[in-house]
């Protein structure tokens, strides 16, 4: 079937500005932490009206790995190193259990194999279940458990180019279990400091690089930072 010139122009003319304008742009991790702050949001005031407390926090940490110090040629590459910014919030019930949304990201592309490699980016999100006691009239205790999935973005230079939008990325997504805690401070009012660490044991996270595999040196990782943030409601 043949089309006519004209149909063929006005397709590449939709397509060139993917290519032209996006090109040194990552627009979908730019929608994507924007959806996920709206989501936080969302939860945040959602649980409101029944809830005797909420938090909404931002912060940064990094990860570390208990995988191979390097990549080796045979498993995957350690999943660890760079600045990973966060954002969470969670709403507190009767009890001092609630539940709480973290989404967690690297700042910046890391290189899969070493300096030749693939740029790359974890994005980590979970929900969780969470207890807060209080421990004085400035220091609670957050402990928190839950569900999430691992997406790893592996870039490339190629854009694919729908009506929507373009990506320049393959994700390898994988289901997680993560548990973790943190003291939170209130050093002013109601705003607040809580240095944190959390554990992922993500499902089928190990790679195999002499298989051709894309994957990491190990299926678990621990991510250490801090966050600041607000409380509504609290503390007494």
């Amino acid at each position: 079937m043949h089309q006519h010139p004209n149909a063929l122009a006005a397709a590449s003319y939709r397509q060139a500005p993917c290519f032209q304008e996006r090109s040194k742009l990552e627009v979908p991790l730019r929608k994507f932490v924007f959806l996920t702050s709206i989501v936080a949001l969302s939860l945040l005031l959602c649980g409101l009206a029944s809830a005797q407390q909420a938090d909404a926090m931002f912060g940064f940490g990094t990860i570390v790995s208990p995988g191979a110090a390097s990549c080796n040629g045979i498993s995957g590459c350690p999943e660890k190193g760079g600045l990973y910014p966060n954002v969470g919030a969670d709403v507190i019930f009767r009890h001092r259990i609630g539940f709480a949304y973290d989404v967690t990201w690297r700042g910046g592309q890391g290189l899969y194999g070493g300096v030749d490699g693939s740029p790359y980016r974890p994005i980590i999100n979970t929900f969780n279940a969470i207890f807060e006691p209080r421990l004085g009239k400035k220091v609670s205790l957050d402990v928190f458990g839950g569900i999430g999935w691992q997406d790893t973005r592996v870039y490339s230079a190629q854009y694919s180019c729908s009506y929507f939008s373009c990506i320049n990325y393959t994700s390898y997504s994988h289901f997680l279990v993560d548990v973790g805690g943190g003291i939170k401070y209130y050093h002013w009012g109601h705003f607040f400091v809580r240095p944190e660490v959390r554990y992922y044991n993500i499902n089928n996270n190990v790679g195999s690089v002499s298989l051709g595999s894309f994957g990491y040196s190990s299926n678990s990782i621990v991510r250490v930072g801090a966050s600041i943030g607000y409380t509504i409601g609290g503390p007494d």
